[in-house]
C-alpha cells in the first residue's frame, strides 16, 4: 500500500497500479522529505516529478507544503494512477484550505524535457532500475535550464548499478537504503 507519510493530508492512501511501478518506501521516503523539511525545500516549492509512477513523490511534496507538482509518466496505465491520485490529494489539501496544483504529463520523460519551459525548485528522478544510466544522464543534462537558483534534484538508482556521472551538478550527497541508491545533486 502507497500512501502519503506526513504533512496536511498524511496517511492519505494512494491507487497503484497492478505492476509496471516500483513505488519509493515508505522508509526511503520519509528520510528524504524530513531532510528537505529540515533544509527548508518544501514551502512554496515548484515540483517536478519525473518518471513519476504513483505520483507519490510530487504528491507528498504537496502535503507537506509545496505549491505545485508536475508528474511525468509515459505509461499510459500508471499515468492514469497518477491523474486519480493527483485529483484525491488536491482534493483533501483543498479541505484543508489549502489549494495546490497537480498536473500530470502523459509522454516520455526526455520528450518533456526537450519541450518544458517552465522551472522547478525541486525535482525527483525515479526511473525503473531497468532504464540505464545514459538515459538518467541525459535527463540531467536537458533539465539543468529549468532548474531555480538552489534547486534540490534527487535521483534514485540501484545501488547494483554503476556510479551515477553527474556531470553538471554538484554531488550534495548520497544516502544508500538496502538497494536504494538516492543522490542529492544542485546544479553547478
Amino acid at each position: 500500500m502507497t500512501r502519503i507519510i506526513g504533512g496536511l493530508v498524511g496517511s492519505r492512501k494512494l491507487a497503484s497500479p497492478a505492476k509496471s511501478t516500483r513505488p519509493t518506501s515508505d522508509r526511503i521516503r520519509e528520510s528524504i522529505f524530513s531532510s528537505l523539511e529540515s533544509k527548508d525545500a518544501l514551502q512554496k516549492a515548484s515540483v517536478l516529478d519525473l518518471y513519476a509512477g504513483t505520483g507519490a513523490l510530487g504528491l507528498e511534496a504537496l502535503s507537506r507544503g509545496a505549491t505545485s507538482a508536475l508528474l511525468v509518466e509515459s505509461n499510459k496505465q500508471a499515468a492514469a494512477v497518477c491523474i486519480q491520485n493527483s485529483r484525491l490529494i488536491q482534493d483533501a489539501l483543498l479541505e484543508e484550505d489549502h489549494e495546490v496544483v497537480a498536473k500530470v504529463q502523459i509522454q516520455p520523460v526526455q520528450k518533456f524535457l526537450e519541450n518544458n519551459s517552465q522551472v522547478f525548485d525541486l525535482v525527483f528522478i525515479d526511473p525503473p532500475y531497468e532504464i540505464q544510466n545514459q538515459e538518467v544522464e541525459k535527463n540531467l543534462e536537458s533539465l539543468r535550464g529549468q532548474l531555480s537558483k538552489n534547486a534540490l534534484v534527487l535521483v534514485e538508482r540501484s545501488t547494483r548499478a554503476e556510479a551515477l556521472e553527474t556531470a553538471g551538478y554538484e554531488l550534495l550527497e548520497t544516502k544508500n537504503f538496502g538497494d536504494t541508491a538516492v543522490y542529492w545533486l544542485r546544479a553547478n
